[in-house]
């Protein structure tokens, strides 16, 4: 088969914290929500990473399932219950790109797998963070079946802009991972595999 080229995420920016006294978090069976009755949450995304401080029982990062209004988020994490009152902030730290198929998702018996990180003058991210690629040998994975690839890290500065890595694996998905971004964009992942 062929290699494809395949975009995993197009720009994506860092966003500013989200603070309020009216956040709080509810757990109902299996759905995890963060909600607020007035401050705005819609200005994450699905698969964005925010981790939350000033909490009891919550500090912790989450990853964003649905964004279902203005006021409530849905996580892929188990919240605690948790209400209103303390001050309490979302910090956008990252995000996760959409899933590909990896060779082993094809079969091959290879595994080699190409990813070209992208980023803006501005970007920055603390210092165990970064761009990495993740995999995946479910069929169809939760966010407990993701982990680390090594070797594929972004790993450039601010001088270099563009930065690339080749990585081996029969994995059957593949996804960036985005953490401790501070402020900047990504302007894409691309993949080849």
């Amino acid at each position: 088969m062929a290699q494809t080229s395949t975009t995993l995420l197009a720009s994506k920016s860092h966003i500013a914290n989200v603070t309020g006294t009216d956040i709080s978090f509810t757990a109902t069976g299996s759905e995890y929500k963060i909600t607020s009755t007035s401050t705005a949450l819609n200005g994450f995304a699905v698969r964005d990473l925010i981790t939350v401080t000033g909490t009891s029982n919550n500090n912790s990062t989450f990853t964003v399932k649905t964004v279902s209004s203005a006021n409530e988020l849905i996580v892929e994490e188990i919240v605690t219950t948790e209400t209103a009152g303390s001050s309490f902030t979302l910090d956008h730290t990252g995000f996760v790109s959409d899933k590909s198929k990896g060779d082993g998702y094809y079969s091959q018996p290879d595994g080699v797998h190409t990813v070209a990180y992208q980023v803006n003058s501005t970007f920055a991210h603390g210092d165990d963070g970064g761009i990495k690629m993740q995999g995946s040998l479910a069929t169809t994975p939760t966010e407990d079946d993701w982990f680390d690839i090594a070797g594929s890290t972004f790993t450039a500065d601010q001088s270099t802009l563009i930065s690339t890595a080749n990585f081996t694996g029969n994995f059957v998905w593949v996804r960036a991972k985005a953490t401790l971004v501070t402020a900047g964009t990504i302007s894409s992942v691309l993949i080849n595999s």
